[in-house]
């Protein structure tokens, strides 16, 4: 025989509260993984809208404001940050940007880590790194910021941290980009759990392994880590032919870009 409770109303009470807790913990976890799936949705729908071909505006005078802004976006260098033992350097841009009224312009932060000595990768110097780069989402018409840093591995679990602070820092509306190496994308693939949401590899300046990714890419094996595959990156004096289709292209000018370039650029885009 099962034993009775001594006081009922207190072990129904009891049930009660244990009953509206579990569901509130229920609501709770359904609420926050909808709200979740919905960040992810209008991050992917904002994304989406950027136009399919984005200019690097680099260090160097760029008057751009001819650009058709519903065909063509800006990525211009905004910042680059030097990391020199425990310190973080900030260098803003020193050359003149013009961009039409109504463009997408992205902002772009370039890392760059002192060889000898080597930087501390601390938590100091990753929150300051990071507070650094969330100053450009404030910038006007900016709608991403791109971070182009070529982590070496022993620099990911910094290069991580400072994502994810980066990520938290950032208003919700901004979009957060970063460059790739090719390697990144394919076989040594740590990106997709990163809190970005594209990441652009960069076919160009690539060494000794750019016979092999081209090859593989026209051969058409796709990049397998999933923030790769909606973007790339080229540069105008490594021209390339049988790219896979993507929503964006980024193409890079060693020099400053010029109308008849950016004319070439969308002609060769409209094939």
């Amino acid at each position: 025989m099962h034993n009775v409770p001594r006081n009922p109303s207190r072990f129904t009470l009891v049930l009660l509260t244990s009953s509206c807790l579990l569901l509130l913990a229920t609501v709770r976890f359904q609420t926050t993984r909808g709200h979740l799936h919905e960040i992810v949705s209008s991050s992917s729908s904002r994304i989406s809208r950027l136009p399919s071909t984005i200019l690097w505006a680099w260090e160097r005078p760029e008057k751009l404001d001819y650009l058709d802004p519903q065909r063509t976006g800006v990525a211009f260098l905004a910042k680059t940050i030097y990391l020199r033992e425990d310190r973080t350097v900030s260098r803003p841009r020193l050359q003149p940007l013009t961009v039409p009224n109504g463009a997408q312009v992205i902002a772009v932060a370039r890392i760059e880590s002192d060889q000898s000595p080597t930087p501390s990768l601390s938590a100091q110097q990753v929150n300051d790194t990071a507070v650094e780069i969330s100053k450009l989402g404030s910038l006007p018409n900016v709608v991403m910021v791109q971070v182009d840093f070529d982590a070496k591995a022993s620099e990911r679990a910094f290069y991580r941290s400072l994502l994810t602070k980066l990520r938290a820092r950032l208003p919700q509306s901004t979009l957060l980009s970063i460059t790739a190496l090719a390697s990144w994308c394919k076989g040594d693939n740590w990106l997709d759990d990163l809190p970005i949401d594209e990441a652009v590899p960069m076919l160009f300046r690539m060494g000794l392994e750019r016979r092999q990714f081209l090859s593989q890419l026209a051969a058409g094996e796709p990049f397998t880590a999933k923030p790769c595959q909606s973007s790339l990156g080229i540069s105008t004096d490594e021209p390339l032919t049988g790219l896979p289709q993507v929503q964006r292209v980024y193409v890079f000018n060693p020099e400053s870009w010029s109308p008849s370039q950016v004319k070439q650029i969308m002609e060769a885009s409209a094939k």
